[in-house]
């Protein structure tokens, strides 16, 4: 490998500490998609860890757990090199393991925290978020516990996920938040009307999520209940299935063009859009794509070094106010669903 092969740095927070401009998201090593290969998923762990990627994402709700487990001694080999983040909220009820209730009460978050600590085998969590925001919880008092662990040295960072901009500002004025995390590419762009001017005023990193609109804009399915297994949970997206997936897959094609011209993939084109997007709103962006395959996170982190030119990117702008169907069955818990 050679430098020129490493990617390039943002910080996290304001602040806070410099990780690869582009991260790993871990959930689907484990859960969600379908088949896990766990040796492939080792390997891409390393593999990324090698081209710079240091912001390792994951959650106590993926795989129940399992997913922090995998990823315990990855962090135990690498622990001064990475900085990994992980999440609380959506708590798994003993007696109905496939249902999730958002939780930001106290009790809770204490409970999580301390599992996530022992199932990551980690003294410290670098970045902990909040993974869904439950309306019943004043956010001030969300944020003032686990500004507490902040204190306690259980947690150096915080984070919010989908969050909208008025929560993200009363948050803010409890304890500093380094990092919002939504969903964005070019499928999803709602963040871009308040979010994203919050976080840039406010100091706050974006991490996007399913940047690659989890797979559809790579072209790797073209509808979840024909391509992918019964228990990959795209098959639960309205974009992704039936009538709405066939008119989304028709706007790939401005998305094929850019990257015949670029000699890149389809893939390539969307992230390297995603981490334009730091420019244009003017704002650290570390987008977490997620993959099993060292050969795809080779792929990925090359993106970082794909300039889209104004032409290119006016050809992208369109797509998505065409995109059919909501990203979730149910948005109440997205900050779209509340904006």
């Amino acid at each position: 490998m050679t430098d020129i092969d490493r990617i390039g740095t943002a910080a996290l927070g304001e602040g806070g500490p410099l990780v690869g401009v582009q991260g790993l998201g871990c959930m689907g090593m484990s859960f969600a998609y379908g088949p896990v290969d766990a040796d492939a998923s080792r390997a891409t762990l390393e593999r990324a860890l090698e081209l710079g990627v240091t912001l390792y994402d994951t959650a106590d709700a993926y795989g129940a757990g399992d997913n922090e487990r995998f990823l315990a001694p990855f962090l135990k080999a690498h622990r001064d090199e990475v900085v990994v983040a992980t999440k609380f909220a959506l708590s798994i009820p003993p007696d109905d393991p496939t249902r999730r209730i958002v939780r930001n009460d106290a009790p809770y978050i204490r409970e999580a925290v301390e599992a996530s600590l022992k199932r990551l085998d980690v003294d410290v969590i670098d970045l902990y978020y909040m993974h869904r925001r439950d309306v019943n919880v004043p956010i001030e008092e969300t944020v003032g516990v686990m500004a507490e662990l902040v204190r306690e040295g259980k947690v150096k960072q915080l984070g919010l996920s989908e969050v909208t901009a008025g929560e993200l500002r009363a948050a803010h004025g409890v304890h500093p938040i380094a990092a919002v995390q939504s969903e964005w590419s070019l499928f999803s762009r709602d963040i871009e009307a308040r979010v994203v001017p919050a976080a840039r005023e406010l100091g706050v990193t974006l991490v996007p999520y399913s940047p690659l609109g989890r797979g559809f804009l790579t072209g790797s399915f073209a509808d979840a209940h024909q391509d992918l297994t019964a228990d990959d949970f795209r098959r639960q997206m309205p974009r992704f299935t039936g009538d709405n997936a066939a008119a989304n897959a028709a706007l790939l094609e401005p998305i094929r063009a850019i990257a015949r011209s670029h000699d890149a993939t389809p893939g390539q084109i969307a992230l390297a859009w995603v981490h334009q997007r730091a420019q244009v709103h003017r704002l650290p962006v570390v987008p977490i794509p997620g993959t099993r395959r060292p050969a795809r996170v080779e792929e990925n982190t090359a993106a970082t070094r794909i300039t889209l030119t104004a032409e290119e990117l006016a050809q992208l702008e369109p797509i998505a106010d065409q995109v059919t169907g909501t990203r979730y069955a149910d948005m109440s818990f997205t900050s779209a669903g509340r904006e």
